[in-house]
């Protein structure tokens, strides 16, 4: 029996990887094993247990005060001991943060295979997304396996000079949200009211992420900024940000946008909580990623608050519209999706190209074939 270690650290990766871990635990050739490094931990133990997902190694690494130099040390201190015991056939690591790069590193280091879920995604800037555009181009190098999501990742990876078992299957994002609603519609919309107390549901609703590093200063002052002009704007609009826990963001939103009627801050929600807000929003305004990949699924026009986006495929499909962090530019963007329903009826219905729902299958499959090929 082959094994499959999968190295988890953030809520993204515990996201996306969740219907890869439960078939692959229904798969009885395979003994399948989950360590969390702990860089993120109550969004991540959220996502576990909605998915039904028991860890087998926990690090535990999430300390107040981390630093990128504290995690990717403690992460890689930590994870010797968990291959030594494992003994692993191939490890699977899934995006671009601390814990793939290092994971991999750790991985390459026991002298164990690699495989990247959503391998080839570039920005072409280095320091945006920071750091996970290194940690990418980082990790690329150390795989065996790419499971690239799109043809633009894999002729990204091509670019590089990455030429074998590059295997586009779409993106696991699809697969866990047609997972996740179905769980989320088995429990019915009673179990979900309660956490949005005081927000008229009845009300075009606009959902805002927002957290980005790289965006922290006047950037995100800015995109701020242009919140509140949307929601003086637009007092018919219900807009709903759930704000991200590091503190520099919430000094801000809370300095520019708190106490506007329209305008609701929530603790961050979890995933069951988010993708139910998103099957009800009417449009998505956001700097982050995942969001970017999961809102054309639902029919949601998504505008991204950042100068670049390693996910340029819903750009180029229309799904989504780069807006920088120019006030005047997110205001007006909003505005006009209100307003054009011709535009708005434009992005809506654009095809997803990010995948069909079935990327875990092929990921199962092609894992399967390598594993036997090498004996």
């Amino acid at each position: 029996m082959k094994t499959i270690l999968f190295i988890i650290g953030t809520r993204p990766e515990a996201i996306k990887l969740a219907p890869v871990i439960r078939a692959s635990k229904q798969n009885g050739s395979l003994r399948t094993i989950v360590c969390l490094t702990g860089q993120h931990r109550q969004m991540v133990d959220q996502v576990l247990s909605f998915f039904e997902i028991v860890a087998d190694h926990d690090l535990g690494l999430m300390k107040e005060g981390q630093t990128l130099f504290d995690i990717t040390a403690d992460a890689f201190k930590n994870l010797a001991p968990v291959f030594d015991e494992v003994h692993p056939d191939i490890t699977v690591v899934q995006g671009d943060t601390t814990t793939v790069f290092v994971g991999a590193l750790a991985s390459f280091y026991k002298k164990v295979p690699v495989a990247h879920v959503e391998a080839g995604l570039r920005s072409g800037n280095r320091h945006s997304p920071f750091p996970e555009e290194v940690n990418r181009l980082l990790t690329t190098q150390i795989a065996d396996v790419h499971f690239a999501p799109t043809e633009t990742a894999r002729r990204n990876l091509e670019k590089e000079n990455i030429r074998a078992n590059i295997h586009v299957v779409g993106n696991t994002v699809i697969d866990a949200l047609l997972l996740g609603l179905d769980i989320v519609r088995s429990r019915g919309d009673g179990a979900f009211l309660n956490a949005f107390t005081g927000i008229d549901l009845s009300k075009k609703i606009l959902l805002v992420t927002g957290h980005r590093r790289e965006s922290l200063g006047s950037s995100f002052e800015n995109m701020c900024l242009a919140i509140k002009d949307v929601a003086l704007r637009h007092r018919d609009v219900e807009i709903v940000y759930p704000v991200h826990l590091n503190p520099a963001v919430r000094e801000t939103v809370q300095k520019v946008i708190s106490g506007i009627e329209n305008i609701h801050l929530l603790e961050p929600l979890d995933y069951p909580h988010l993708i139910w807000l998103l099957n009800r929003s009417h449009l998505v305004l956001t700097d982050s990623g995942g969001i970017q990949e999961e809102a054309p699924s639902l029919g949601k026009p998504v505008l991204v608050m950042r100068e670049v986006t390693e996910r340029t495929e819903g750009i180029d499909a229309g799904t989504a519209l780069l807006v920088g962090t120019s006030r005047e530019r997110i205001a007006y963007e909003v505005t006009r999706l209100f307003g054009d329903q011709t535009a708005y009826a434009r992005m809506a219905r654009s095809a997803n190209p990010y995948g069909d729902g079935h990327a875990t299958d092929r990921i199962l499959d092609i894992l399967g074939r390598y594993l036997n090929a090498k004996g």
